[in-house]
């Protein structure tokens, strides 16, 4: 399916979502359906395959200027390893005390590029949300969430790496579309989709250090928006999931969704989808740099909270999803060596 019928067929959604609820839900279905039959191989590789299939999981790096230098090596690890068909990035690209400038943003993504497979990013808090304060260069967070958009998703549809991945991105919905960055593929019936969820309350926290203070109408707005896409993006990720008889959910954020005003409704549409799903969702985030694993996750059994390794440049989890068994998910953290 050429990327202009894609665009048609989300515009007709658009046009017949403007109730909430099941009816919404079901309008995304059938949606979902009708992309899945006409979305070519090429667009959705393997897609109903039952086969496993193995990923590297990152977050939060490389967090500073000495973990840069380090990262090579981490890439080339992730590269000779024969299993890894693609790698997801928690987000975090930097670390909150170093700058935000266009340079760095544009050196992480040649550096991301490196990967031999398909890399997909989900953005963080330290590359946007967190540049307003003085050691970021003080920066507006919205114009470097505009930055951040340009450089890592130059072609929107197509992941970064050497061998780029389409991907279907939510920007093809016209509710939404400066959301590039929210994207959803499936490989051997599991459905994988990034959501741009980040720290710092999910850009609720004040932007203090900006010249002038904070500037909280242009923050709220900022927030509302991304908050109803990402709401949407989640909905319909299950949708897919549910009309393609998928054997698995696979969500990628950066930030752990607590019971807290920037993500309570986050976190509450995630659990009332796991719940009635009933097969087993990963929800993986980055940002507090502890390894953990946390099963039956907010009450619902079959919802496991996976935070990736992060302030490291050494350590990774090589994941497999594999859709003959009843867990499908299952992980392994590995380590590296920086070469010389």
């Amino acid at each position: 399916m050429s990327i202009l019928r894609m665009r048609h067929l989300y515009l007709a959604v658009s046009i017949s979502c403007t109730n909430q609820g099941m009816r919404r839900f079901l309008v995304l279905t059938a949606f979902a359906g009708t992309l899945l039959m006409a979305v070519p191989a090429a667009a959705a590789p393997h897609a109903h395959g039952s086969a496993p299939v193995t990923f590297a999981l990152l977050g939060d790096t490389p967090y500073g200027d000495a973990q840069r230098v380090i990262f090579p090596s981490l890439v080339t690890a992730i590269n000779a390893d024969p299993k890894v068909r693609f790698v997801l990035h928690a987000g975090d690209i930097k670390n909150g005390s170093s700058t935000c400038d266009d340079a760095r943003f544009a050196d992480l993504a040649a550096l991301y590029g490196t990967f031999a497979d398909p890399f997909v990013l989900t953005p963080g808090d330290n590359e946007w949300t967190d540049c307003h304060r003085t050691a970021a260069g003080r920066y507006v967070p919205t114009e470097r969430l505009e930055a951040v958009r340009r450089i890592f998703y130059p072609i929107p549809g197509l992941t970064l790496g050497q061998h780029r991945m389409p991907v279907l991105p939510q920007s093809l919905d016209p509710r939404h579309r400066p959301y590039v960055e929210n994207t959803l593929f499936l490989r051997n019936r599991v459905v994988f989709a990034a959501v741009h969820v980040v720290g710092s309350e999910n850009d609720l926290a004040p932007w203090s250090q900006l010249p002038g203070g904070d500037q909280p109408s242009v923050r709220l707005a900022e927030f509302d928006a991304r908050l109803a896409a990402a709401l949407d993006w989640i909905d319909f990720s299950f949708a897919t999931a549910w009309h393609s008889g998928a054997a698995g959910v696979f969500l990628l954020m950066q930030a752990e969704p607590l019971d807290t005003p920037g993500f309570a409704q986050i976190r509450a549409r995630i659990v009332q989808h796991s719940l009635e799903y009933g097969k087993p969702v990963v929800l993986a985030h980055g940002d507090e740099h502890v390894y953990e694993v946390e099963p039956g996750y907010a009450g619902v059994p079959n919802l496991t909270r996976l935070e990736t390794f992060g302030d490291t440049a050494t350590e990774w989890l090589k994941v497999t999803a594999d859709p003959r068994k009843a867990s499908v998910f299952s992980w392994e953290p590995l380590s590296i060596t920086p070469q010389a």
